[in-house]
């Protein structure tokens, strides 16, 4: 295993644990742009197609498949629990993330 990528996967790790963290000590969601999240869950379910059709590892296929269920979780949080939705504001959140379908 390549040890920059066991690093940069155990920050990606931390940093969604801390978010998670964050969210349910505060049971508040201000800051965090649900549609950044949305944005990440397209990316991840795309990127990490190959989970149907190809094993590589077991570290590898468990590290997917907990970035799409926690980046899934956390948008979970945002739209529908209570008393975190509550704090989520769509209308504050003015990430544009259209452009990015339309392409170069």
């Amino acid at each position: 295993m390549n040890l920059f990528r066991f690093c940069g996967d155990m920050l990606h790790l931390s940093s969604i644990l801390l978010l998670l963290w964050k969210i349910h000590k505060n049971k508040s969601c201000i800051g965090v742009s649900c549609r950044m999240q949305e944005l990440y869950l397209i990316v991840f379910c795309c990127r990490y197609l190959d989970l149907l059709y190809e094993f590589v590892s077991l570290y590898n296929s468990v590290m997917k498949i907990f970035y799409i269920l926690s980046t899934g979780y956390l948008i979970y949080l945002m739209q529908f629990k209570n008393p975190i939705r509550q704090t989520y504001d769509r209308n504050l959140d003015n990430f544009r993330y259209e452009f990015y379908f339309l392409g170069p």
